[in-house]
């Protein structure tokens, strides 16, 4: 990534960066900044803020995306610092939280949607990596990322960008306005800037890797099971009278008959290229707005303001796997006697039984509106050294889930008269529990109409909001007194502000009139406070000290979760050219409302009873001689958010150095460290059950409070046999981290030859742990693939050759060794069979620039130039829809852009 400005900072004006609220003139300081500007933005090929920040190299983990077919927020796109969680980041925009994306990251954690920034409207982007919670309060674990957007601009431009890909799909355009405008005098200044953009989708059939189930795996391909009849005694059944025949132009006719690999006669109808009906790439169309302006009441005096409202809806499709009827589902096995056996009935719905468009008709439909206004004042309290800076920020975030649904009566009963008819009477011989059918298969392999597909299909809508409400007081004095190092600064926060968060699934999904889907309901609200200072204090001319601290309280359902942070920096320059500089503090992540509020939601697991199997002579200590009916016993688990949560906590610190011998040159190089505790997983079902036991059998008073709330979470049949358990969310995890950044930047001017400007940055993580449960021993997420697949080293780089109207930029985006399919399924990591590494990959883009005449531009960008695809992992089965590692690597191949910029004034 472009780092910061790496010219000498001397005799400066006086600027407030991320990681400071005190001006100072510096631009190296304690804290590392990584600046990319627009103009790195464009160069680079970048098409989104997503994209900026995911490639950078501090972004060393993978995230659930568009590739992540029904994952909870396949229509969101979120980063991770240092491979940690998405929601450790804390976003910014013009140095204001962004509100919080009201659906859950993987079902449980509450994160940023960075998809809305209308990139085109943006100044630049500051990264702060570490721990920032002293001046930033909550989420600031991982780092900072400052958004900020432009605020002054002479005269029009319009931006107009086009393209696509060369494997197909993804066509984009994307449009936009801007315009400033200042009085004569000076005094009032306004900025106003549209933009606008549509996007294709790119569909698994799209691309040769995902068209098909994996033919080259380690295990027979796999047809889909789109028609299936499965038996109790014999897997597959195969009672259809025509072979398939009735099917055979489904799925763009593909379908027919199949042979279970390996299983003899065992026969269904199925396809191969069911696998690509599904998206990669969101389809998408969004629109942002942006308005900000001044006005200088005085020379002491100015109001402010600004707004920032984005609508997008993006559309995508979980794949044919994912839509779909079956009896099992439904109410389990039915009994045929003209097979003897008992059954399951299991088909999937083609694109030709949805009508004209097929699986466009049933694609999922976020919509989202977004919207951030701040106002405020700021000034100087007389003739004094105080600045001030009152204002008010409100973020609001909606979004509307429409997801195309099976209604379950409908389905079910249309498949009640269609194929299995009236039931027989009594119940099954074998068990007596089960209805018994006698049906007509030759109706159940045959496809139905467009018609009778929409009897039983419609939409649901959920519907879900953020909301934080901010009044934010600073006073700012950069010159409180004089040091041998130069003038101290000293800047002090109050701030106050409500949140509120509600998710409202559609009704069906909570009481069972949808088919096959739950979801969870949840919602609340708190206040929260917040004091935060800071002091800037240059002991010497080499030696600068800063200090700052804040104090946070979140108040919810009667009960404030407060927390103090702080950190100390120093800045050293034994010379001009020679910068070192370290930090340590602490950070924190307070229970987010999801994790309060979240409501309760079921799931199947098995635990070994400890009391049960020392009822029978197995202790703890020989468990593994225990029976399996007592050692692996299933249990129906129940999970919620706990209004008894505490904040995550770390202590983190950094230590490097800056060297910038002459002009345009820095060589930066810092390490960072994390120890992070208290961080909120699921109680462990397992530990619950061992506390269960040492309270039974006396080892632990049974009537202590720790003993009833165990024995209230464990539930117990007549027989004494766990059934159930709650387990809620607790803090009790704990990680460490340990990383270098560092980064080389050089330009020169040749002159009648042009401008060379060489940017690097490197990232590596040295150390990383992690303990789910405090019995647990440190799992190395570095070395083990069962826990995590991300890459140990990042880096991106870029050169640019600049000469009168032409400039040209070669990118390039590089991470190390990840793990393959194999070894990411086995406990014994790379010891596992077929488990192997993949070396290392990187990707080049390409763009070129030419001024037609003064205010006319046009750029042309390739991306991917060589058109590198994922390497083809072998050891996924025949099963997969995709043979890659989805969080590593994308299948979108080459694409091409054309850019044309015009500007009526002199940006």
């Amino acid at each position: 990534m472009a780092q910061e400005d790496t010219g000498s900072a001397k005799t400066l004006d006086k600027v407030t960066v991320t990681g400071s609220l005190i001006p100072q003139t510096q631009i190296e300081t304690a804290t590392p900044v990584t600046v990319i500007s627009a103009e790195d933005i464009k160069a680079r090929g970048f098409s989104s803020v997503t994209e900026v920040l995911q490639k950078s190299s501090m972004a060393t983990g993978g995230v659930q995306g568009a590739q992540t077919s029904a994952s909870f927020t396949q229509g969101a796109e979120t980063v991770s610092l240092f491979g940690l969680p998405p929601g450790y980041v804390k976003y910014l925009i013009d140095g204001r939280p962004m509100a919080n994306y009201p659906a859950l990251y993987n079902g449980s954690d509450t994160f940023n949607n960075i998809s809305g920034i209308p990139v085109d409207l943006i100044e630049r982007i500051e990264i702060l990596p570490g721990g920032q919670s002293s001046l930033y309060g909550s989420d600031a674990i991982a780092g900072v990322i400052n958004v900020i957007l432009k605020k002054q601009m002479d005269g029009a431009v319009i931006t107009i960008r086009g393209g696509g890909y060369s494997e197909g799909g993804g066509g984009s355009v994307r449009a936009s306005i801007a315009d400033g405008w200042t009085s004569a005098d000076g005094r009032v200044s306004i900025l106003g800037g549209l933009q606008h953009e549509e996007r294709k989708p790119i569909w698994g059939y799209d691309r040769d890797l995902t068209k098909q189930f994996n033919r080259d795996g380690y295990s027979p391909a796999l047809a889909s099971r789109d028609f299936v009849v499965l038996g109790y005694n014999t897997s597959y059944r195969f009672p259809d009278p025509n072979n398939c025949a009735n099917v055979t132009d489904l799925f763009g006719g593909t379908s027919g008959l199949q042979q279970r690999p390996g299983f003899g006669d065992e026969y269904y109808c199925g396809s191969f290229n069911t696998a690509g009906y599904r998206t990669l790439m969101n389809e998408k169309t969004s629109t942002q707005a942006y308005v900000h302006g001044t006005f200088d009441v005085n020379d002491s005096l100015q109001l402010y303001g600004d707004v920032l409202y984005s609508h997008d809806q993006v559309k995508y499709h979980s794949g044919s796997g994912y839509l779909w009827w079956g009896t099992g589902a439904s109410w389990g096995y039915y009994y045929d006697p003209n097979l003897g056996d008992l059954v399951n009935l299991q088909r999937a719905f083609a694109p030709e039984e949805m009508g004209v468009g097929g699986f466009n008709n049933t694609m999922s439909r976020d919509k989202s509106k977004s919207v951030r206004a701040t106002f405020g004042a700021k000034g100087v309290f007389g003739n004094s050294n105080w600045d001030y800076d009152f204002g008010g920020t409100y973020s609001e975030y909606k979004l509307d889930e429409d997801s195309f649904v099976r209604y379950a009566d409908k389905v079910d009963q249309f498949f009640l008269d269609r194929v299995l008819g009236p039931e027989q009477g009594g119940l099954d011989p074998m068990y007596g529990l089960y209805p018994i059918y006698t049906p007509d298969y030759a109706a159940f392999f045959s496809p139905i109409t467009p018609e009778e597909f929409a009897s039983f299909t419609g939409r649901a809508v959920s519907k879900s909001k953020t909301s934080d409400a901010m009044l934010r007081a600073q006073v700012t004095n950069g010159s409180l007194f004089t040091l041998p190092g130069g003038d101290a600064g000293v800047a002090v926060v109050a701030e106050f502000g409500k949140q509120k968060w509600d998710y409202s699934p559609d009704p069906g999904y909570l009481d069972g009139s949808i088919w096959g889907q739950t979801a969870v309901a949840g919602g609340g609200k708190r206040d929260r406070y917040a004091v935060t200072s800071e002091l800037r204090l240059p002991l010497w001319e080499p030696l600068t000290i800063s200090l700052s601290g804040r104090y946070d309280a979140f108040k919810a359902s009667g009960r404030t979760v407060d927390k103090p942070t702080y950190a100390v920096s120093f800045e050293y320059r034994p010379i001009d050219s020679l910068l070192f500089r370290g930090k340590y503090g602490t950070a924190f992540r307070s229970p987010t409302l999801s994790d309060l509020y979240q409501g309760e939601s079921g799931y199947y697991s098995r635990v070994i009873d400890y009391y049960q199997c020392a009822q029978r002579g197995f202790t703890p200590d020989n468990i593994d001689a225990c029976p399996t009916a007592y050692s692996n016993r299933q249990f129906f688990g129940t999970q919620a958010g706990s209004t008894d949560l505490k904040p995550i906590n770390a202590d983190v610190w950094s230590v490097g150095a800056v060297w910038s011998p002459v002009d345009r040159m820095a060589l930066t190089v810092d390490y960072f460290n994390w120890d992070i505790s208290d961080e909120v997983t699921q109680q462990s079902a397992n530990g619950l059950s061992m506390q269960d036991y040492r309270c039974r059998s006396g080892v632990d008073d049974i009537n202590s409070p720790l003993c009833v709330n165990t024995l209230a979470q464990v539930t117990r049949n007549s027989s004494g046999n766990i059934t159930e358990i709650y387990t809620p969310k607790v803090n009790v995890s704990n990680q460490q981290l340990e990383a270098i950044n560092a980064s080389f930047n050089y330009g020169y001017d040749f002159g009648n030859w042009g401008d060379l400007n060489l940017r690097t940055s490197f990232t590596q993580k040295l150390k990383h742990k992690y303990q789910q449960y405090p019995e647990d021993d440190y799992i190395n997420l570095l070395t083990n693939p069962y826990w995590s697949s991300d890459p140990k080293r990042k880096a991106d780089g870029s050169l640019t050759w600049a000469k009168g109207n032409f400039s040209a930029t070669w990118y390039i985006n590089w991470f190390d060794e990840t793990p393959n399919y194999a070894a990411t399924i086995s406990t014994n990591g790379y010891a596992g069979p077929r488990a192997a590494k993949f070396g290392s990959y990187s990707r080049h883009n390409a763009s070129v620039s030419y001024r037609l005449f003064e205010g006319a531009d046009v750029s042309f960008m390739v991306n991917n130039v060589f058109n590198k695809m994922p390497p083809y992992d072998y050891s996924y089965p025949g099963t997969s829809n995709a043979p890659y590692n989805s969080y590593n690597f994308d299948v979108y191949g080459r694409a091409y852009y054309l850019e044309m910029r015009y500007s009526f004034g002199k940006n």
